[in-house]
């Protein structure tokens, strides 16, 4: 009886299934069949409108502004070499690195022992030259004293012969006393020769003594350079740089030892296309005297200075293009020479231009223009100027055309638009209307809320928090109280 019973179960079981199989398989079936014998429905095709940002085409006379990098140089800049060899003694502490000097300071001395030793030699050799001359003066005085007698003793002897002479002409002398007066005149004469020779050698040891006290004060003159050689001093307030020596150390000549760099005379060197260089020229082909502002960025905080054009460089340069320009600051606050700027000039102003954004603008000059129907039209333009992001149009009759601000594939000619911008954005939406609740109808809500066990917590949360609020929106108000039943 047992195995009776188990295997009718199992009959039944069996039976059931092959039924409830059937019974699916009947309902799939006329799913299907109702399927079939439906007739299609087409879907009416719907013009496809985009949404675009548009700007408003605003002409107006702008300044354009050129922008190019350039590096921040001094206009003095001195290397400090030193003129002779030695041993630095003497080494002002401001001789460092970024050390702050002034005008004519010492900075570093060479050891001056040999230069001094020189220079001494030097003074006595003037000296030696000047005791020379006073000496030669003093001996041209008595040579010309002794010229004077001689020629003194020649007139007395002149006037003894002529004596003599009478003498013998009244027989009264002999003409052995003539011969003897003519041979004393003769010898007088030729003292005369002899004081003029001295006096001659007396003004030629004048000369001799001039040129060597003038020697002498070129080599004394000499010897006060090569001691002033031996300081190094500041020939222009600045900082130093590029040090390389320390006290005691030896140094050769023209050694280089640190580099001067006034730090208030600064300028920016920066290279421009030809292009750009031209439309900084006035009429008269010369660089105007633009206005220049520098800025140098340091890790977002900006550091501005201000300043003008001043030359430009005189050659291109080998394998260089473009123009280099030289612009001079007026209060280089902050700036170092090496600093690598942003330099931004001031070009003449354009009248009727209007500015848009870059995006707007494709490579065939032509703009998307909202038209008729909101739809789309190509317009020509004319770029006059790009200026970063943006670019400084001028087109005929477009003042006041909403112009598309971002193009994309999908944008062209007849194609329907919404746009949205500055003159075409909807209106802002109105704030939620508020109501005040009773303290009834509060609670029936914050029941009810409380009580929806569908409703995640942080959602409920939130809720409540409103719901505790003086005023609460209606709209939430009216949906929860349609659930409710009130």
């Amino acid at each position: 009886m047992r195995f009776l019973r188990k295997s009718l179960t199992g009959l039944f079981l069996l039976s059931l299934t092959f039924g409830l199989l059937a019974y699916a398989g009947v309902l799939v079936r006329d799913a299907v069949q109702v399927r079939m014998n439906e007739e299609p429905r087409v879907p009416r095709a719907r013009e496809r409108v985009f949404t675009v940002n548009v700007v408003p085409v605003v002409f107006e006379t702008v300044v354009p502004e050129l922008s190019a990098f350039g590096e921040v140089q001094s206009r003095r800049t001195l290397e400090l070499r030193a003129a002779t060899g030695g041993a630095l003694i003497d080494l002002d502490p401001a001789f460092v690195e970024g050390g702050q000097v002034e005008a004519g300071q010492l900075l570093a001395r060479i050891d001056p022992a040999d230069a001094q030793a020189a220079f001494e030699r030097a003074e006595s050799d003037l000296l030696d030259a000047q005791a020379e001359q006073r000496e030669a003066q003093r001996a041209i005085v008595i040579a010309r004293d002794e010229l004077t007698a001689a020629e003194d003793q020649v007139a007395l002897r002149e006037q003894a012969l002529k004596r003599q002479n009478d003498l013998l002409e009244r027989r009264v002398g002999t003409a052995a006393a003539v011969e003897a007066a003519e041979l004393t005149l003769s010898s007088a004469r030729q003292s005369v020769l002899t004081r003029r020779q001295a006096v001659a050698t007396a003004e030629a040891r004048i000369d001799q003594s001039a040129t060597r006290l003038r020697r002498a004060e070129i080599a004394l003159d000499e010897a006060q350079r090569r001691l002033d050689d031996t300081e190094i001093r500041a020939e222009f307030s600045g900082t130093l740089s590029d040090v390389t020596v320390v006290a005691g150390r030896l140094v050769s000549a023209n050694e280089r030892l640190a580099q001067l760099v006034d730090p208030r005379s600064l300028e920016v060197a920066f290279r421009v296309s030809t292009q750009q260089y031209a439309r900084l020229l006035d009429s008269d082909g010369r660089l105007r005297a633009a206005p220049v502002t520098v800025t140098l960025d340091v890790f977002g905080t900006n550091i501005t200075a201000q300043g003008q054009l001043s030359r430009d460089g005189a050659a291109v340069g080998e394998g260089q293009t473009g123009r280099l320009l030289f612009a001079d600051l007026d209060s280089p606050r902050g700036f170092k020479p090496g600093d690598f700027v942003t330099v931004t000039i001031d070009e003449p102003e354009l009248p009727f231009v209007a500015r848009l954004p870059a995006t707007a603008v494709d490579a065939a000059s032509q703009v998307l223009v909202v038209g008729e129907e909101e739809r789309l039209e190509t317009v020509d333009v004319q770029v006059m100027r790009r200026q970063g992001d943006d670019v400084l149009i001028r087109a005929r009759a477009l003042d006041g055309a909403l112009v598309v601000a971002e193009r994309t594939p999908l944008l062209g000619t007849g194609i329907k638009v919404r746009p949205l911008g500055a003159e075409a954005a909807e209106a802002a939406p109105e704030p939620p209307a508020m109501v005040e609740l009773s303290d009834e109808r509060r609670a029936r809500l914050v029941a009810f809320v409380q009580g929806n066990s569908r409703m995640p917590d942080e959602v409920k949360t939130r809720i409540l928090a409103q719901l505790e609020q003086p005023e609460v929106p209606a709209e939430m108000v009216a949906r929860f109280e349609s659930r409710m039943g009130g």
